[in-house]
């Protein structure tokens, strides 16, 4: 099987090659892709050197999977390109996610709705991923009418530049600046461009995105997207009302028995979830479980998860998985 790995480079593509690795995933042969500035370098996999080559040579060179995490224009431009080859893309970037054709894919959710015909598979953005993992059990039991999240970002959901200014600033550096604003020692209450209802772009992926993956628009989200000075991964504090009334217990038994999910609530022994403890683990991480006394049917919850594995690579890979398993490659 030829994996080809859009933006091998990149910091979530570095975490796919990993992850591939770490999940023993069937590659035969390894295909690294990059900008035309990184052909010629090399990248590690499996103790084995690969040489990074062009878009334009993977395509010819018809991998079966191609894993792409290299911004929204070069999948618009390329992705169709690898379909028309014969090769089935999964996309970390939000250029085909609201594509009424291409499919929204949480594994753990949705990926039985997945068909051979799917030639551009779309991965969620990464704050959306560990949400949606938490609510689908619930919504399923109870039937959620209402998300209100706010989520605590790291900075490494925008890249190494971001990493780079935060360490800098850390160390008393001046640099170069990935946001508007000094992160070390602040909260910038703005991910992505503003959209003209003065919400940002990240914003409104949560609420559409949340939406297309659980099947259902009947769902109310709204968000509020923060970026702190972590490097471990998203924390996010979600408030949702349901139709039926639930019982905590039962609340955490369903969430137990999610694949994909570690409950972490024990306030007694000071257990919650913390990117610090959530940084290079797939498990989305679930705590602070409690009922919002002020309205009926309504729950609190924390939830964490690394976002350059479960809310990127990892995401990605399992969906490779998925394919791979019910023959759909």
């Amino acid at each position: 099987m030829k994996v080809a790995v859009v933006g091998a480079t990149g910091m979530v593509g570095e975490v796919m090659l990993k992850v591939l690795e770490e999940r023993n995933f069937p590659v035969t042969e390894l295909i690294p892709v990059a900008s035309e500035r990184s052909v010629g370098k090399e990248v590690t996999f499996k103790g084995t050197a690969y040489k990074v080559v062009s878009l334009e040579t993977a395509v010819a060179m018809k991998p079966e999977i191609a894993l792409f995490s290299a911004g929204g224009d070069t999948s618009k431009e390329w992705a169709p390109k690898f379909a028309e080859a014969g090769t089935t893309v999964i996309d970390n970037s939000s250029a085909w996610r609201m594509d009424a054709t291409k499919k929204l894919v949480v594994p753990e959710i949705n990926a039985d709705t997945l068909t051979k015909q799917d030639k551009i598979i779309a991965n969620p953005n990464c704050s959306t991923i560990q949400m949606v993992l938490a609510l689908a059990p619930l919504h399923k039991k109870y039937t959620i009418k209402r998300v209100v999240v706010s989520t605590y970002q790291s900075v490494t959901g925008t890249g190494v530049k971001a990493v780079r200014q935060l360490e800098n600033e850390y160390a008393g550096i001046e640099g170069e600046m990935a946001y508007k604003y000094p992160i070390h020692r602040n909260a910038i209450p703005q991910i992505d461009v503003f959209e003209e209802n003065g919400y940002t772009k990240e914003e409104m992926k949560m609420t559409r995105e949340t939406k297309k993956i659980m099947g259902d628009d009947a769902i109310k989200v709204t968000a509020t997207t923060v970026r702190i000075p972590t490097v471990g991964g998203h924390s996010e504090s979600v408030n949702v009302e349901f139709e039926k009334d639930f019982d905590l217990a039962e609340v955490r038994q369903l969430l137990a028995e999610t694949s994909g999910i570690t409950i972490q609530d024990n306030i007694a022994a000071f257990e919650y979830p913390m990117p610090l403890y959530a940084e290079g683990k797939d498990d989305v991480f679930v705590g602070r479980l409690r009922r919002d006394e002020t309205q009926p049917n309504t729950l609190n919850m924390w939830i964490v998860a690394d976002n350059l594995r479960k809310g990127a690579a990892t995401n990605a890979v399992q969906i490779a998985q998925y394919l791979v398993d019910n023959r759909l490659v």
